[in-house]
């Protein structure tokens, strides 16, 4: 089960909102859209999926995160392994 299951229509709700802000990017630039309104929509796309992400983390840091280090401490240790990844994805990004 993911860790984010009982939050997850609020994930799919917002993802469905940064869907239809990218659907407004698009239009946009169809019709030759201002620069810096078209690069303000895109900074508000990327913090809106930039929070959706920490979401995520935090999720995944408290139910899968603490659900294997109370499994084992070697179990513990990979999913923090597996969670410093990720969250080293979202910073590049």
């Amino acid at each position: 089960m993911a860790g984010y299951s009982l939050s997850k229509d609020d994930y799919l709700t917002r993802l469905k909102r940064i869907e239809g802000q990218v659907r407004g990017l698009q239009r946009m630039i169809d019709e030759d859209t201002y620069c810096i309104d078209v690069l303000t929509q895109i900074s508000s796309i990327t913090k809106a999926l930039q929070n959706v992400g920490v979401g995520l983390v935090d999720e995944h840091l408290r139910h899968c995160v603490q659900d294997a280090a109370s499994q084992s401490p070697e179990a513990g240790n990979k999913k923090i392994d597996e969670a410093t990844a990720a969250i080293a994805r979202l910073l590049r990004s």
